[in-house]
């Protein structure tokens, strides 16, 4: 996709590219995902993050269910345009399970991260 901003981004063969997404006040890396070309312009256009939900096989806008929403500050590329970083402004928890961040958990299992919802709360 040759986007308007001056970067060319290298999707894959199914029209994705990988997300990450952080957070611009400490740091954090708060969860990765998917984009398709649509998904990164609604992203430019809204200023909040769109992903491509590969499971449900459709776009969506994160936080439009839990209100765990992320306000996209800035949008940047890898060297190789293979692969882009939303930093973000988070409200509540990025991850489904209810943690702050989806990687709140070691390789050995344990966890590290802090849980800030109840998904059973949001997604009831």
């Amino acid at each position: 996709m040759e986007a308007e901003y001056g970067v060319t981004l290298a999707f894959d063969d199914d029209g994705l590219v990988p997300v990450i997404a952080q957070d611009r006040a400490d740091g954090t890396v708060l969860m990765l995902a998917y984009a398709t070309a649509t998904a990164i312009e609604r992203t430019v256009e809204t200023g909040y993050a769109h992903y491509y939900s590969r499971s449900r096989d459709e776009l969506w806008e994160k936080g439009a269910t839990s209100g765990h929403r992320q306000r996209v500050i800035e949008v940047r590329v890898d060297c190789d345009g293979d692969a882009v970083l939303y930093r973000v402004d988070q409200t509540g928890g990025a991850c489904h399970t209810g943690h702050r961040s989806c990687f709140y958990r070691r390789l050995s299992g344990d966890e590290i991260g802090e849980r800030v919802f109840d998904p059973d709360d949001v997604y009831a």
